[in-house]
């Protein structure tokens, strides 16, 4: 009596990937079919390998691709806004963020925000230390950067202003220069040239330079938000590019789809910027890897057929070219692939993959 073969139906495999998909023991066949009877040559088939290694699952979040570090500059000087920057602008180090009464507002590079004018006989801090880095690297300021206003710091100042076409006073008045951490992106002008500009009122929203993905974790999968831990982005073109959890928040409540629900902020950095091409803003997918089976056998899904109403196993191909039916027990699937085993399972066996 000829052999029946089973391919894997959609429903089959769905009871597969719930009992087996987790990495529990998973759909375990017992009993038999292989008998010299049900074996037959094959002249022709689509073959795969049963491999050892690592299987890896994975967790899928939805995510958002921006620019890092947003925020707002704020004027710090009283007068009107005669030069903005276009949306799109990346500033360095010394360059005009805008200018005010035809005099540029420049950027310099720290974290604390400045707080006060910069004139001999001030006291020490580290606002001075700063200013001092930022002048020397512009190639102003030959000494160590430290904490005291000198001389020698206002003769700096005095050669960087006649650089810049500022009057040179040697001071720096409180709005002339902007502190933030790094080189940044404009975002967004919220003044017109004309308007009066009144200090605290926000004048540009920036950016960093690098883009990262935000994506919110649920809660009960926190244990894969870890600092370091690599993750893979799927992008809207169809291609993928690695990731690196800088980031890992609090719990936070957050308004979702079918309402309320706690997240955990996660912030993943690309491991190549390149990857996401002109990308600005842009909804991607985040795998986190999560079950993980090492030292396994396994095959790719197509290759799995079903026996019976319960039983699922592999065709595999001996070295006459006949086919043997045997039954296995699936574990992971990730990748394409599932973990497998059994009696009559190795590596290195050849087993069918209808439609491969």
């Amino acid at each position: 009596m000829a052999r029946k073969r089973f391919a894997v139906t959609g429903a089959a495999l769905a009871v597969v990937l719930l009992l087996g998909g987790g990495g529990a023991a998973g759909i375990y066949a017992y009993g038999s079919d292989r008998s010299p009877a049900t074996a037959k040559e094959t002249p022709h088939v689509e073959t795969a390998p049963v491999e050892r290694g690592t299987l890896t699952g994975t967790t899928k979040n939805s995510g958002t691709l921006a620019f890092a570090v947003a925020r707002d500059i704020a004027g710090g000087l009283d007068g009107v806004v005669t030069q903005l920057p276009a949306t799109g602008t990346r500033i360095r180090l010394g360059q005009r963020l805008f200018a005010v009464d035809n005099v540029p507002v420049f950027l310099f590079r720290g974290p604390l925000p400045a707080w006060r004018a910069f004139r001999a006989g001030m006291d020490d801090g580290p606002d001075v230390r700063q200013l001092e880095r930022g002048l020397a690297k512009l190639g102003y300021f030959g000494l160590a950067p430290d904490e005291k206003f000198t001389a020698r710091t206002a003769e700096a100042v005095r050669a960087w202003q006649k650089a810049t076409g500022q009057r040179r006073t040697g001071t720096v008045e409180l709005g002339r220069v902007v502190f933030v951490p790094g080189d940044v992106r404009v975002a967004a002008v919220k003044v017109s040239v004309g308007d009066r500009l009144g200090a605290g009122a926000p004048v540009l929203g920036i950016t960093g330079l690098d883009k990262k993905v935000d994506v919110d974790l649920k809660l009960a999968d926190q244990q894969l938000a870890v600092v370091g831990g690599k993750v893979t982005i799927d992008l809207p073109s169809g291609t993928s590019t690695k990731g690196t959890i800088t980031g890992v928040g609090v719990p936070t409540e957050k308004e979702g789809g079918t309402g309320k629900a706690v997240v955990i902020p996660v912030v993943v950095s690309l491991a190549d910027p390149a990857a996401v091409g002109a990308l600005q803003q842009a909804t991607v997918t985040v795998n986190f890897p999560s079950a993980k089976r090492e030292h396994v056998l396994s095959v790719p899904v197509g290759a799995l057929q079903a026996l019976d109403g319960d039983r699922f196993g592999v065709e595999v191909v001996g070295p006459d070219g006949r086919t043997t039916r045997v039954p296995v027990r699936t574990g992971l699937f990730a990748g394409g692939r599932v973990e497998i085993s059994g009696d009559g399972v190795a590596e290195g066996q050849r087993v069918v993959v209808p439609g491969l």
